[in-house]
């Protein structure tokens, strides 16, 4: 029972509708570590449209190279050019790019004198990374082997983006009270409260995996008793 929101059966079909578009890139003479580095430049390009207050743009950007972030492990697979350093590429500049997103954000939302929305996104942007460093570490460890943490908790990184995503799309050109942001607000504040739980439910999956491991560990006598 992984709690997720992302089956690893939609997984497994979003990968295989990948494919013949990362491998169509490939035969551009694409590399994998070049779609990452494009895949960065893009998620750029989405914090300079927050900062500038182009939300809705900032929104399609987002969630153009979310989808196109399949594309360069798609293809690592797909031609067998899999390598350590290319999956530190990946996950660092990710990791980056996200920060980016939730920094021009914070940026636009100062300029808009929404001071709660560069709150929220700080927020959101600090749980995030707990769940990539929860399962990082996990995985480090030996946890979570085979198909991995990603599986694992409500909110991975799919799921915030497309609420990250859906939030600045719908977000009105200017912020007015009652609800400064109104959808942004709701999908960021959704964000920071879903990845805290995300990381909560790893960390419980970590606990009863080494509980298990420790009681396979144990020498019979103890076991019984």
């Amino acid at each position: 029972m992984t709690g997720s929101l992302v089956s690893p059966a939609t997984r497994a079909r979003v990968r295989d509708l990948a494919t013949p578009v990362a491998t169509a890139l490939g035969r551009l003479g694409l590399s994998p570590n070049a779609l990452t580095l494009i895949g960065f430049a893009g998620t750029c390009l989405a914090a300079w449209a927050a900062a500038g207050q182009r939300w809705q743009l900032a929104g399609v950007l987002v969630i153009a190279f979310g989808i196109f972030d399949l594309f360069d492990g798609t293809l690592a697979r797909a031609t067998g050019r899999s390598s350590r350093l290319g999956a530190f590429l990946d996950s660092t500049f990710d990791r980056a790019g996200e920060a980016i997103v939730y920094l021009g954000i914070a940026a636009g939302s100062l300029a808009a004198g929404f001071e709660s929305g560069a709150v929220l996104a700080g927020a959101a942007m600090a749980a995030s990374f707990m769940v990539s460093y929860v399962r990082a570490k996990a995985e480090s460890l030996g946890f979570g082997a085979g198909s991995g943490m990603a599986a694992i908790g409500l909110a991975p990184r799919e799921v915030r983006t497309v609420l990250l995503a859906i939030g600045l799309v719908l977000a009105p050109v200017a912020f007015v009270d009652p609800l400064p942001g109104g959808p942004l607000t709701v999908a960021l504040a959704a964000i920071a409260i879903l990845a805290t739980l995300t990381t909560v439910q790893r960390i419980l999956h970590v606990a009863t995996a080494s509980r298990r491991e420790d009681r396979r560990a144990a020498p019979p006598h103890m076991k019984d008793g």
